[in-house]
């Protein structure tokens, strides 16, 4: 398998599917071991000289399966047994999740993480995408702003109500008729602040789209925000806690996560623009000390290991020197801090201060 991205419509990925199993028993029914090459991704690695591609959508490694070993037999058994559910699913043009296919052959899996290693092993095998082989999640992010979409027979109108909450849709290849008045779009990491924002009416005073995944980000909310920023070319900021997790999430957003680095060149935002908030934006806000946490030993042991990628150095490098100033400082504080000014203080003041300052960069 290359690297390199081929047709995934239901028709092309079935007979790549029928392909790969007459393969197998081939090599079973004339004796011989199958042998499968599973091509291996990454989105970033520990070189921070700059002089690495790892943003490139190419395999760095090769990992091969064999029934000569007993670990690989059961993982090729249970690779096969979810490309039979796969299978089906493509054939009769239904959908499942991740749990559903779990809990058809619950004694046989035993637990989710191998049905998921078979679903990305599928992914990278057959040069797909998760969602093209009709395999979904439950949406959990959020959406509100200037906004008019459809998906399916459903039509999302946050135009009239822009404060208003609505889920992010599952079927994100389905989103179509995309109208907005807005000038940006704004990501928040919890939906504790969406919430704040909605609360104090943000979209209504500005024209905006904000969106949450509620933490780490599922892949609908950023394929969702993939499109909007495709379709719509909205400058797109970031907003994250002040510590390692923070950054991490703000990490998956714009250059992918590890987990999915053989999706890298779809799932990656590298529009995403960092808003805050920032180490320096205690000194900065006047962050009281009762609102600044301890950084503890797992805080620093994630910093270092954030700091250590590749692309903060050849991509980011101003956000290298933020992080830095994280580990020095010895303190991270939420988003949340801000509010001891006042409830509104990053509605009416911080957020529009930061948009403007970078319309102006």
């Amino acid at each position: 398998m290359e690297g390199k991205r081929e047709s995934s419509g239901p028709n092309h990925l079935l007979q790549k599917l029928r392909d790969f199993t007459h393969s197998i028993v081939e090599d079973l029914s004339h004796s011989r071991s199958p042998v499968i090459y599973i091509h291996r991704f990454r989105n970033y690695c520990t070189d921070i000289s700059g002089n690495c591609y790892c943003i490139h959508d190419s395999f760095k490694g090769v990992e091969i399966l064999t029934l000569q070993r007993e670990c690989h037999a059961r993982r090729l058994a249970i690779l096969l047994r979810v490309l039979l559910i796969v299978q089906q699913l493509l054939q009769e043009n239904r959908h499942g999740s991740k749990r559903d296919i779990y809990y058809m052959h619950p004694s046989v899996f035993r637990e989710q993480s191998v049905v998921d290693r078979a679903i990305n092993d599928i992914c990278i095998l057959l040069q797909c995408s998760r969602h093209n082989l009709n395999v979904v999640s439950v949406a959990k992010g959020l959406v509100m702003g200037w906004l008019r979409f459809s998906e399916a027979d459903r039509i999302f109108n946050c135009l009239n109500h822009p404060d208003t909450a609505h889920s992010i849709p599952v079927h994100v290849e389905e989103v179509k008729d995309i109208i907005s008045v807005a000038d940006y779009i704004l990501v928040v990491e919890k939906e504790s602040v969406f919430q704040r924002l909605a609360n104090d009416c943000f979209c209504k005073t500005n024209r905006s789209i904000v969106i949450t995944g509620r933490g780490y980000p599922d892949i609908q909310t950023r394929r969702f925000l993939r499109v909007l920023i495709e379709q719509l070319h909205l400058p797109a900021y970031c907003l994250v806690d002040c510590d390692p997790y923070g950054f991490d999430i703000l990490t998956t957003y714009r250059f992918g996560s590890m987990q999915m680095a053989y999706d890298t060149k779809t799932m990656r935002l590298p529009e995403i623009q960092w808003l805050g908030v920032f180490p320096s934006d205690a000194e900065k806000y006047s962050v009281p000390q009762q609102c600044l946490l301890p950084m503890t030993s797992e805080d620093r042991i994630k910093t270092e290991a954030i700091l250590n990628r590749c692309y903060f150095q050849r991509v980011v490098p101003e956000w290298r020197v933020e992080l830095q100033l994280l580990l020095q400082s010895g303190v991270k504080f939420e988003i949340e801090a801000l509010s001891v000014h006042s409830l509104t203080f990053l509605s009416k003041e911080y957020i529009p201060t930061k948009i403007q300052g970078r319309s102006f960069m």
